[in-house]
């Protein structure tokens, strides 16, 4: 299906709307199988340490797949679309925010941000990964581009990268933003300080604290941004000018259908069905399957991307106005 013959919103919402109900059930469910199990397993990585840290790095992988497994619903709840309560949502969304370091009304109205612009050339810089296009990359400093060369440098982009958002970046207002945001931060940094007395005190330490949750926050932060990272910078992926920019289009075409092994995709929790969730962020990550398998029209659009395919993305770095807002790699641009 061409991009110029793809369903409208006025079409697709009567096929949408069925998924766009969150329920108790699953949301119950979703907290009993995930929150319970990552604290549990924080519990099991303070009993390791008696054992030898070798075992406690050993648990630090599952219980990484389980933080972003509750980010994932963290996320949903700011969306609203975790359970049917959006006092609950607000009231669930801030404790697991404190569990993944992540103030939630300040994160929520970035991600709000991103939702609206996304792949929009003129609204870009809120709640998604810097992109450059080649004519503004070429008009920058050199010691300006060099800088753009080391942020999307995988090594940096998803080795230092999480460690500087989850740790530093999320620890600070952002100028732009309301009283409300503001505020956000500052009762999520106080209720992680009480967190982490009261961890470091179980832990048998603040350093016990640190060797235990750096490794969970590493991994997981390495993946979460990988994840994001690969549903919008793909071969193919939709780039516009505001003028010419459609919500449809930046939602099929804007994001990608990322085909990860059931476990893994048990982990991040369905984000995979990326383009279901841009074109519709009321539809509950534990309805995103169902909808992609119910409506052949999304299928049929999106970019499917598997795992070994998705490697060689990391390598796309900047958008080509001059050829369709491809994405290219610094090499293109030098030959």
């Amino acid at each position: 299906m061409s991009s110029s013959s793809l369903p409208t919103m006025k079409e697709l919402n009567p096929l949408l709307a069925p998924y766009q109900k969150p329920a108790w059930k699953p949301a119950i469910g979703q907290l009993a199988n995930t929150v319970l199990p990552f604290v549990l397993m924080l519990g099991a990585m303070i009993f390791s340490l008696r054992v030898s840290y070798w075992l406690t790095l050993l648990l630090s992988i599952p219980t990484a797949g389980l933080m972003i497994r509750s980010f994932i619903l963290f996320h949903d709840c700011g969306h609203n679309s975790f359970t049917p309560s959006r006092k609950a949502n607000k009231i669930i969304g801030f404790i697991l925010g404190v569990l993944v370091l992540t103030p939630g009304e300040q994160w929520w109205k970035s991600h709000a941000i991103h939702h609206a612009t996304s792949g929009n050339l003129d609204k870009r810089g809120v709640g998604d990964v810097a992109t450059l296009t080649v004519e503004e990359y070429q008009a920058k400093h050199w010691v300006e581009r060099f800088g753009y060369q080391l942020f999307r440098f995988p090594l940096i982009m998803f080795g230092l990268g999480p460690l500087w958002m989850f740790i530093i970046a999320h620890r600070l207002p952002l100028p732009r933003y309301s009283s409300k945001e503001t505020m956000s931060v500052v009762w999520t940094n106080l209720a992680l300080a009480v967190y982490i007395t009261a961890f470091s005190f179980l832990a048998g330490g603040f350093w016990n604290f640190v060797i235990i949750q750096l490794p969970v926050l590493w991994m997981a932060g390495m993946f979460g941004i990988w994840l994001f990272y690969i549903q919008h910078q793909f071969d193919g992926v939709y780039w516009a000018r505001d003028e010419e920019w459609d919500y449809v289009k930046s939602a099929l075409l804007g994001a990608s259908f990322y085909r990860l092994p059931k476990v893994i995709q048990w982990f991040s929790g369905n984000i995979g069905f990326h383009h279901i969730h841009h074109l519709s962020p009321r539809v509950p990550n534990y309805l995103l399957e169902q909808c992609h398998a119910a409506i052949p029209a999304l299928r049929d659009t999106v970019r499917e991307i598997g795992f070994m395919e998705s490697l060689r993305m990391v390598r796309l770095q900047l958008i080509d106005e001059k050829h369709n807002n491809r994405m290219v790699t610094f090499q293109d641009i030098l030959g």
